[in-house]
């Protein structure tokens, strides 16, 4: 499933890394490298779903969701935690403020194929564990 992608995320690599590999995939994906500039993007509209570091500069990405989460136009939209935190409870506060689904890096590509799918598809039920 084609989509056009919003990814969220401070770190060169890791943008540069994600962005080729999902375009390789036929998906159309927009940079945004902090907080603020990621929510004012996805208020601008036309995104299928949102990639969202959550250690971001400006607005962090649990604050950059609760905002996403808080307008009519961006409260359905999808959002995928990408996080270096991987301990117990960060998939929950993920979950909590908003986020569709929760991606502990490092990046497990092909993991993150199948949970953008399921979010597209609406049927992602919160992600690895």
């Amino acid at each position: 499933m084609m989509a056009r992608l919003l990814l969220v995320e401070d770190h060169e690599e890791i943008w540069d890394f994600l962005s080729r590999r999902l375009r390789r995939k036929g998906h159309e994906v927009d940079l945004a490298h902090d907080g603020r500039a990621g929510v004012e993007a996805a208020r601008d509209g036309g995104y299928d779903l949102v990639l969202m570091d959550v250690n971001l500069p400006v607005l962090d990405g649990y604050a950059a969701v609760r905002e996403l989460r808080s307008s009519e136009a961006t409260r359905a939209l999808p959002v995928i935690a990408l996080t270096a935190h991987a301990l117990i409870g960060d998939r929950d506060k993920a979950l909590e403020a908003g986020c569709t689904d929760y991606h502990p890096k490092p990046i497990d590509f092909s993991r993150l194929l199948e949970q953008i799918d399921g979010a597209l598809a609406g049927t992602t039920a919160g992600g690895s564990a």
